[in-house]
């Protein structure tokens, strides 16, 4: 079952104070961004975060996920433990890099 628009806002709620945060809806489901930076999955109304050793030991009881077909196991971040959700983002919002922007393609037509 796809995040609902009203579970995706349950969770910028839920880090409010973090940094600054925007959603963007991604093939039915969500990519939240702290400071312009990727730092939340959230699919079929499920938080994951990438499985990095800087978060290693925070997440270490974390349940382990896949957030669609095809994409490596992530860390199923708790929104409910305001605590744990915020140290967690802080640490990545450190190590995880802007995405560069994507050049826009330019359809070329031969003559001929």
């Amino acid at each position: 079952m796809a995040t609902t628009a009203e579970y995706i806002e349950f969770v910028c709620e839920q880090i409010q104070g973090v940094g600054e945060i925007r959603y963007k809806k991604m093939f039915g489901e969500y990519m939240v961004y702290v400071n312009d930076k990727p730092i939340l999955l959230v699919c079929d109304s499920t938080v994951y975060v990438k499985k990095l050793d800087c978060i290693a030991e925070k997440m270490q009881d974390a349940d382990i996920g896949i957030p669609y077909k095809g994409a490596k196991e992530h860390y199923v971040l708790d929104i409910d433990e305001n605590e744990l959700c915020r140290e967690v983002i802080g640490i990545l919002e450190e190590v995880i890099p802007v995405p560069k922007p994507r050049k826009k393609k330019v359809k070329v037509i031969e003559e001929g």
